[in-house]
């Protein structure tokens, strides 16, 4: 479990570093002006280590199910080879459903207005800035969403099942608090994360709504920071996200 806490702490600090040094730039600076191929890079990392996150997720859910409905198997199951070759699985699939992604919007012709109505480059501010039909490149992006989404909280509810029937046959109250108290720190990043994440990204169409709104991103990644043990990080990008917040529609930030 500490393992892919460790992890799961280093791809959020990373997350973090994608999105967090232009917009502190961008709040001390006048021109506000980011490449098109700075825009493309910023999003297929920030896609790849929000994927890689929701993996892990749904790993940790099974590491979980071990611990507590296979203790004895547990060393045997989850070895330091086998641990790692999940997370090594989980962050290249990350990566590659992110290329995929990003080639879909970048693949779009912009010939209109190149202000991003955003803090970041995020899919659905950025193609919307698109001057050809995006429906079909939407609906591939929106089935994606919801198989990296989707399958691993599917995927975490059934491990849950598991050891939710495992906890009540314990006997003495204790142990079961014990047993519930392993698992207290991931079910609240799945809850926040994937109640962020879905207000955010599980959208048929982008062109659709007013407005993209980046206040669902703050308090997933506070509460990653906090539930692995990083209160400081945690505050310090509240606080700037905060403050950037009301000047992300009216600072929009231009790419050539």
């Amino acid at each position: 479990m500490y393992f892919f806490l460790c992890v799961l702490s280093t791809s959020e600090v990373f997350y973090t570093i994608v999105i967090l040094p232009k917009m502190l730039i961008n709040l001390l600076s006048v021109l506000r002006t980011l490449s098109f191929t700075s825009c493309a890079t910023q999003m297929f990392f920030f896609l790849g280590f929000a994927v890689t996150n929701c993996l892990l997720l749904g790993v940790m859910g099974y590491d979980r199910y071990t611990a507590i409905c296979q203790p004895l198997r547990y060393p045997v199951l989850m070895s330091w080879r086998v641990c790692a070759q999940l997370a090594a699985t989980c962050i290249v699939s990350g990566f590659l459903i992110s290329l995929v992604g990003t080639t879909l919007v970048f693949s779009l012709p912009f010939c209109g207005s190149n202000r991003v109505n955003h803090y970041f480059c995020d899919i659905s501010p950025v193609i919307r800035l698109a001057c050809a039909e995006t429906y079909i490149n939407e609906l591939v992006i929106f089935i994606c969403g919801v198989l990296v989404l989707v399958v691993p909280l599917i995927f975490i509810c059934i491990s849950y099942g598991f050891i939710v029937r495992t906890i009540l046959k314990i006997p003495s109250a204790d142990g079961k608090r014990k047993a519930f108290s392993t698992c207290a720190s991931h079910l609240i990043v799945v809850i926040v994360h994937y109640g962020c994440a879905s207000s955010v990204y599980l959208r048929p169409s982008a062109k659709s709504s007013s407005g993209h709104s980046p206040s669902p991103a703050v308090p997933h990644r506070c509460s990653s920071s906090l539930a692995s043990g990083s209160r400081t990080a945690c505050f310090w990008e509240l606080w700037v996200m905060t403050a950037a917040l009301p000047s992300a529609s009216l600072c929009a930030t231009p790419f050539s």
